[in-house]
Parts: C-alpha cells; sequence; structure tokens
C-alpha cells in the first residue's frame, strides 16, 4: 500500500515536470498558428537564418566526430597520468557561461588572436564567417559528443576484442568490425545531441559572429526590434523544424538497438 501511494506521488511529480517542459513548447504554436509559420517559412531572411544554424551545426557535428572520437576511445579504454584532468577540461564548457565562452574563442579566433593572427594572414577569417560559427557551436557542444562516445565504448566488452585479436584480427579491423558497431548507438546519440546543442547556441555564437545571423540572433534581433509577437513565428518554425529532425535522428539511432545485447 505505501508502496502504491509513494508510485501516485512520483507521478503526480513526473507529470508536473513534463508538463513544465511541454507546455511552453505547445503554447508557442499556439500562439503563432500555422498562419504565422507559414509566414515565417516566406521570410527570406528566417529561413537563411535556420538553414546557415544547421550548416553550421553539421560542421560542428563532423568535427566533434573527427576530433572526438580518437579523444572518447582513448580516455575510455586507457588509464594514464593526466586522465581526471583531461576529463575535466572536456566537460569544462559545459560550467562556463556561454558569453565567457565566446570572450575566450574571440581572444583566440579573433584577428589578434592566437590562432586566428596567423590565419587571417592566410587570407582565412574566423569571426564574422560560417566556419567561426561552427568552431563556437564545437566548443560548447563536443562534451556532449565525447561523453556519449566514450559511454559507448566503455560498454563494448574487451573480452570480445581480445579474442578477435587472438585469431589474427588486428586493431584497426578489431576497431572497424567490433567497437565501432557495438558503439555506433551511442555515437549517433551524441552526434544528434552535439548537433541540437550547437544549433541552440546563441552566447558564444553572437560574440564570435553577429553575422552571418544563425537562427537564435536572428529571432533575438527580431524580439529586440519589435517585440514577442514578430519573434515568435520564427521561434515557432525553429522549433518545429528542429524537434521533427530531432525524432527522426532519434528514431534511427533506436534501431542500433540491436547491438546492445550480448
Amino acid at each position: 500500500m505505501k508502496m502504491e501511494k509513494l508510485m501516485l506521488i512520483f507521478i503526480l511529480l513526473a507529470s508536473i515536470m513534463v508538463a513544465f517542459l511541454f507546455i511552453p513548447v505547445l503554447n508557442i504554436f499556439a500562439y503563432v498558428g500555422i498562419k504565422g509559420i507559414i509566414n515565417a517559412i516566406e521570410d527570406r531572411n528566417a529561413m537563411e537564418s535556420i538553414l546557415i544554424s544547421f550548416e553550421a551545426g553539421f560542421l560542428a557535428v563532423i568535427m566533434s566526430m573527427i576530433f572526438g572520437i580518437p579523444l572518447a576511445y582513448i580516455v575510455a579504454r586507457k588509464n594514464f597520468f593526466g586522465k581526471k584532468i583531461i576529463e575535466a577540461i572536456i566537460d569544462l564548457p559545459v560550467v562556463v557561461p556561454h558569453t565567457v565562452a565566446g570572450i575566450a574563442l574571440l581572444l583566440v579566433l579573433g584577428r589578434n588572436g592566437l590562432i586566428g593572427m596567423p590565419l587571417s594572414h592566410a587570407g582565412i577569417r574566423l569571426t564574422d564567417s560560417l566556419l567561426g560559427i561552427s568552431a563556437a557551436m564545437l566548443f560548447v557542444s563536443a562534451p556532449f559528443f565525447i561523453n556519449y562516445a566514450k559511454q559507448g565504448f566503455e560498454a563494448v566488452n574487451p573480452k570480445m576484442e581480445n579474442v578477435a585479436m587472438s585469431l589474427g584480427a588486428s586493431r584497426w579491423q578489431v576497431i572497424k568490425t567490433i567497437t565501432l558497431p557495438i558503439s555506433m548507438r551511442s555515437i549517433f546519440t551524441g552526434a544528434i545531441m552535439a548537433w541540437a546543442r550547437s544549433i541552440s547556441e546563441f552566447g558564444a555564437v553572437i560574440i564570435i559572429a553577429y553575422f552571418p545571423m544563425v537562427a537564435p540572433v536572428y529571432i533575438y534581433s527580431k524580439y529586440v526590434e519589435r517585440g514577442v509577437a514578430a519573434a515568435a513565428a520564427p521561434a515557432a518554425l525553429l522549433l518545429l523544424l528542429s524537434i521533427t529532425i530531432f525524432f527522426v535522428m532519434r528514431s534511427i539511432a533506436g534501431k542500433w538497438g540491436v547491438y546492445d545485447k550480448d
């Protein structure tokens, strides 16, 4: 009986949490309506800012995968001096305020920055560019991808890899045929979360690049210039597209569940 009461309390609290998360999303669609979303689609600047967000977010995810998978594998499989420090550095962008992250990145990627100066001499501009936006998105989203990939690698039984190598498989063959397939669900989920975090970024991006405008910056500029009514329509459109893509990608990731079983 006590357990049933406890479960009822849990259900009540859980329902409040779900309502808190869902009502604002539902309300913005009710506020804007179909007509508002259609108007946002017809707004060339709104659509361009959303496409820039998606493109820059995709580039950030690609960079996370190129550099993050090796890092996640090393941290998951190797014990070495300074490992805890490396793990703390990986998580650091999560706790750094994003305006602070933007300033820190600007000092490195700006025209007079440690990386920005030599690149600017080579004709590569990071501030106010798609590449700079992707770099800012990478900084704030990489921890999500790396940690998910790390969990995936940690879930692989090393005995399976050792057996394969004892039968003559090379380390690369083992990674390609055993480690990556089993870890793929976590890697793909990490990529989805990193992409979602990238396109939602505002603070770091606006400092690195006000132009070209990403969707959050465009929506904020609309809010400042003309108020909530003007900003709600592109916000609803971005929300609708993001949710649609997110659920499609989540469904695809779920198909890798077959590898979760021993």
